[in-house]
């Protein structure tokens, strides 16, 4: 069945005392069933102006108040009777796949009438017949259309109106099909027709993957934290205690981690607009933009809202580490000692104007490119997004994403500006790991003003806005057969 969080709704039931005045173009809807989605899709049917009637097995069982006023209650054989009286021919099936058999005695009634399948399934990849599928079966008389299943008994209670969440709808007979995508759009849900009933299998089987979307971006960040986590292991840890018995254990909790999170933001970040370089040189490439991209570039520039997040994720943790990098004992000992050496050595003032400024600029440009990560990641929030017209989102998101990579990148660099010129940087010929992660980022920066240059900047713009070379006229000129076709 479809997921059932009842807590909290903003709609009680209670309130309905009376039903929504009908029109005679008011469908009557029929709810076999009496669980929270039973509860969830009548209340929402009602504020629709739907007449509504629930069949359950037992309807003297049920709680007084537990459905609206206006929803009437039967047994299952009433409400089917009523249903056909009505006119109407919606049965939505809220009841468990294999409470179907118990149904069958009801087969008569439900003869002719659209059967809406609202169960999951049970398991990904089970082998035989969906559920849809199997009550197509059990009653061949009815048509069955699968849908509703994507949405929540607290959806339905407290989702938008505003056509934002998806209802796949899929079935083998139109007018049912049909019927049933007119009222998910009448229920203020966004409606798709996903094809027939073969697959259903795939509709009922959304709701159990787990993130689809988000495989590849976190497996991409999980990869390049075990890196450079693994990387300072081995260069600070490991090399160290078997060359000179140095142990430094206590780094692996907190130190590594926060020298691991900010290379994975920073790589991360530049995954996000790396694609968009790659499709503009495509582009200048090929002379126009009416070519398909490499499916594994289209899949890249799909999942870049995904690595964005994931890199404000890593950003933000790693400010809270630097934080309190500086509370914990160890901090304290060093200072200690730090302090002991300099009154030992008659120094009086240990004040460095250069590394005052380095510090600074460095932590700085680290709060800013942090600031415009949370602007980023507010903006991809689709309540906020949906505020923005196309200029202003793609300010935001291109203009300012941007800016929080130049910004990271210095961050970085006022980190290590001239310490990667040191010979001991490179210690067990290891690379430090700030000169690791700031390649990839200084190659995107290098690539976006290479594109802002007006020879690169004008030709993209004129192939946005449809113009194609001479070689793409002549070549779609041959395939058509028309040497005076319009392209």
């Amino acid at each position: 069945m479809a997921q059932s969080d009842m807590s909290s709704p903003l709609l009680d039931p209670r309130e309905l005392a009376e039903p929504l005045p009908l029109s005679m173009g008011d469908p009557v809807v029929c709810i076999l069933g009496s669980g929270d989605f039973s509860r969830s899709l009548s209340t929402r049917l009602l504020c629709c102006g739907c007449r509504v009637v629930v069949g359950s097995r037992d309807p003297g069982r049920l709680s007084p108040g537990l459905f609206p006023g206006g929803v009437e209650l039967k047994t299952q054989r009433e409400a089917l009777e009523a249903l056909s009286e009505a006119g109407g021919s919606l049965v939505f099936m809220a009841v468990y796949p294999e409470h179907y058999s118990a149904l069958l005695a009801l087969r008569p009634l439900l003869s002719g009438k659209t059967l809406v399948d609202v169960s999951n399934a049970s398991a990904l990849k089970h082998e035989g017949p969906s559920n849809a599928q199997t009550l197509a079966q059990m009653f061949p008389s009815s048509s069955v259309v699968k849908g509703f299943n994507v949405v929540s008994a607290w959806t339905l209670l407290t989702g938008s109106y505003d056509s934002s969440r998806q209802v796949l709808v899929c079935g083998d007979c139109p007018s049912s099909k049909l019927s049933v995508l007119s009222l998910a759009r009448r229920l203020g849900f966004g409606a798709v027709d996903v094809g027939g009933l073969s697959a259903s299998r795939a509709v009922e089987e959304a709701p159990l993957l787990l993130f689809p979307s988000w495989r590849g971006p976190l497996l991409v960040t999980t990869l390049l934290f075990l890196f450079f986590y693994l990387y300072s292991v081995l260069r600070h840890v490991l090399l160290p205690y078997l060359d000179q018995a140095e142990n430094n254990l206590h780094h692996l909790p907190m130190v590594t981690v926060n020298k691991a999170l900010p290379a994975v933001a920073l790589v991360t970040l530049a995954l996000v607009y790396m694609p968009g370089l790659f499709a503009s040189v495509l582009q200048l490439h090929r002379g126009t933009k009416y070519k398909r991209f490499p499916d594994w570039l289209d899949h890249w520039m799909c999942v870049r809202k995904q690595l964005g997040l994931l890199s404000f994720l890593c950003a933000a943790l790693h400010a809270v580490y630097s934080v309190c990098l500086s509370i914990r004992r160890a901090s304290g000992y060093m200072i200690l000692n730090a302090a002991y050496r300099q009154v030992k050595a008659g120094v009086a003032d240990s004040w460095v104007e250069t590394q005052v400024w380095r510090s600074d600029l460095y932590l700085s440009s680290g709060i800013l490119g942090l600031g415009v990560l949370c602007v980023l990641a507010l903006t991809s929030l689709p309540s906020v997004g949906h505020a923005l017209n196309w200029r202003e989102f793609t300010f935001v998101q291109s203009g300012l994403g941007y800016t929080a990579l130049a910004l990271s990148v210095a961050h970085v660099l006022f980190f290590g500006w001239d310490f990667a010129l040191h010979p001991e940087a490179y210690q067990y010929y290891l690379p430090p790991v700030f000169l690791l992660s700031v390649a990839l980022p200084c190659c995107v920066l290098i690539g976006r003003f290479l594109l802002f240059l007006p020879c690169c900047a004008l030709r993209l713009n004129k192939i946005r806005r449809g113009w194609e070379s001479e070689r793409n006229v002549r070549q779609k000129k041959r395939e058509n057969g028309d040497e005076f076709g319009d392209v």
